[in-house]
């Protein structure tokens, strides 16, 4: 009985926190007035501060992944998602990424960049670990795929373009924003974010959602260098291709690994 009782606590603190951090991420990031987070800072993440800083557009993303947070915090308040052992290993961690979104949005509104860097890291690792529980466990439903694997997957796979362009531009507030060969070095980088989409790609057997975000990222990181104080064609193609290969790599590593499993039958 008290097991019953209180296996109420968790999921009811999971949809405040939820719902609390997309409230104060929804006001911080300046939809009601204030500073949107383009303008924040000193405009330090603005569409041209860096040559990894996507177009304005990219950042529409985030209606994606609040829309699915907050599915995802009602969803898991149903009779059988309580009683779920996969839910209670998410719940913590699903509450606590929609936290440091907050806190992210807050230290770019009091200009501490170097804080919102640590915050984002911090926000990779538990979006990290969310994956992991994914992977060990199986969904119950389409709903809990979609709800899960969706919102999860894209969150990480957005962050992963985001910490990019969050350490440019704290890096550029430190007068390291151009030197001979700048443009290669945002290639290299480029290709490590290539790495890190198609390690996801393995490691998850073809999840979608991770690649379908990172493409999105990269996509308009191509479109932002076509003007602008870091105008490069270079990047700009090296961008494109990255997007590609990334979702390309994926749709084929879950193709050979669905044929696999089939086979095994």
């Amino acid at each position: 009985m008290e097991q019953q009782k209180n296996s109420w606590v968790m999921p009811i603190v999971t949809i405040v926190s939820v719902v609390a951090a997309i409230v104060l991420s929804f006001i911080g990031s300046g939809a009601l007035g204030g500073t949107p987070i383009s303008e924040a800072a000193d405009g330090a993440l603005s569409a041209d501060a860096t040559p990894f800083a996507p177009a304005g557009t990219a950042f529409s993303i985030w209606s994606v992944v609040y829309a699915g947070l907050a599915a995802y915090a009602i969803f898991q308040l149903l009779p059988a998602q309580r009683a779920s052992a996969r839910q209670a290993q998410l719940r913590p961690w699903a509450s606590l990424s929609a936290i440091l979104n907050a806190a992210w949005i807050g230290s770019v509104q009091l200009e501490l960049l170097l804080v919102s860097v640590a915050v984002i890291v911090v926000l990779l690792a538990v979006l990290i670990r969310i994956l992991l529980i994914l992977r060990a466990t199986s969904p119950s439903s389409t709903t809990d795929t979609l709800l899960t694997h969706g919102t999860f997957g894209v969150y990480l796979g957005w962050v992963c373009v985001a910490v990019t362009a969050n350490v440019a531009a704290w890096v550029a507030t430190l007068g390291v924003d151009r030197f001979a060969g700048w443009e290669w070095a945002a290639i290299g980088i480029l290709a490590v974010v290539v790495a890190v989409g198609l390690g996801l790609a393995v490691f998850t057997r073809g999840y979608i959602a991770p690649a379908l975000a990172i493409s999105w990222g990269l996509s308009w990181l191509a479109v932002a260098r076509t003007d602008g104080d870091y105008e490069s064609s270079i990047i700009v193609w090296s961008a494109v291709i990255a997007a590609a290969l990334v979702l390309l790599g994926t749709v084929v590593i879950r193709v050979l690994t669905q044929r696999r499993t089939a086979s095994n039958w």
